[in-house]
């Protein structure tokens, strides 16, 4: 297997990663020395992603093993995260160290229900088996956060008995209903739609609103605690959902947008997938990568990134599932598809009874 092996020190790689937010010349005069100096940083910071990899690979095949092992039904991804995304974590955040990023590396379990959830963070919590140190746990479940964002993350440091050069890189871990995922990608989806970093809680507060909202709808049909700001009582929970779809035109938007996928090559017994969307021309285009290409397929998501033009809309990200077929599942707001999210909004705001409809 091509793994990529970390080149830089930690010193080297923080301050990569706060160059990477303070790289526009003050001046606006290029020189070569600028030119240079950029260049190495993301030279770091591309490296300091890519050997995530085979930590990654280490922690997505022991969840794969457990998620099925509680249901067949469940559906595992990983991928490493954006630079675009880095970049912009490390700009709200100001005081975080690129080192101490915790999910630059994630995998993610989707399952059925809550009680799928739990009995798999049990496992991992009770776990015996298992070298690597649990570093921290967020039961976003539990305690939603005000965006309507609910899952269960465990960040993990890389542990093995022998030495390794990968030795403490983080993974975070994610599990989280088949409702839950639904509510995530359909805000990942609306933002690309509407142009508005909606996962980030920017833009418009209106629709902050609303997946607020319906965040705390699907906590009530999951029998867990709602949002925070959110309505307690169902009837009034409802109508405030009802106003938002009107005065947004949320139906209408979230099933005018589907993308055509256009795949390069081979699919079949394929690990890694590179995954490319151009929303303004509503077209995802898919390559895959075997086991062994680890290196090739990073350098591949690297060139790619590379190749989008500033102010571009334009999304690359290379994650790995089991098969093309879960992709859909697992990343449906690459493929702009809100159909499962739309037909909830559906029956919530035609719902007549809520007696009926919570005991479902």
């Amino acid at each position: 297997m091509q793994n990529v092996l970390p080149k830089y020190d930690l010193a080297e790689v923080n301050a990569a990663g706060k160059a990477l937010v303070t790289s526009d010349p003050q001046d606006g005069l290029i020189t070569f020395e600028k030119l240079e100096s950029q260049l190495h940083t993301y030279d770091v910071v591309n490296n300091w992603r890519a050997c995530h990899s085979r930590p990654l690979n280490t922690f997505a095949m022991t969840l794969r093993n457990r998620a099925l092992h509680i249901h067949k039904g469940a559906v595992i991804a990983q991928r490493i995260k954006r630079l675009d995304s880095i970049s912009k974590k490390l700009t709200l955040q100001s005081s975080m160290k690129l080192s101490q990023m915790q999910d630059i590396a994630g995998c993610r379990a989707i399952l059925p229900s809550i009680q799928h959830v739990r009995e798999l963070e049990d496992r991992y919590r009770t776990a015996t088996d298992f070298s690597h140190d649990l570093k921290s746990g967020k039961d976003y479940i539990a305690q939603p956060k005000a965006s309507g964002y609910r899952s269960v993350h465990l960040i993990y440091r890389f542990k093995l008995r022998e030495q390794s050069p990968y030795e403490n890189q983080q993974v975070e871990i994610q599990m989280r209903s088949q409702l839950q995922h639904t509510w995530a990608t359909a805000v990942e989806a609306a933002g690309t739609f509407t142009n508005q970093a909606l996962k980030s809680s920017q833009g418009s507060l209106e629709w902050q609103r609303f997946f607020s909202l319906m965040g705390s709808y699907i906590a009530h049909m999951e029998g867990c605690p709602l949002v925070p700001g959110t309505p307690t009582d169902v009837v009034r929970l409802r109508h405030d959902i009802r106003v938002l779809v009107s005065s947004l035109h949320v139906i209408g938007i979230l099933k005018a947008y589907s993308a055509t996928l256009n795949q390069v090559g081979k699919m079949a017994k394929m690990k890694y997938y590179l995954m490319d969307l151009d929303p303004d021309q509503l077209s995802v285009r898919l390559t895959a990568y075997m086991a062994g290409q680890t290196k090739t397929a990073n350098d591949a998501y690297i060139e790619t990134e590379k190749s989008i033009p500033a102010n571009s809309n334009r999304q690359v990200v290379l994650v790995s599932v089991d098969s093309v077929q879960a992709l859909r599942q697992a990343y449906p707001n690459y493929f702009l598809d809100t159909t499962k999210f739309a037909s909830l909004v559906q029956d919530v705001i035609s719902q007549d009874s809520d007696s009926s409809y919570f005991s479902k």
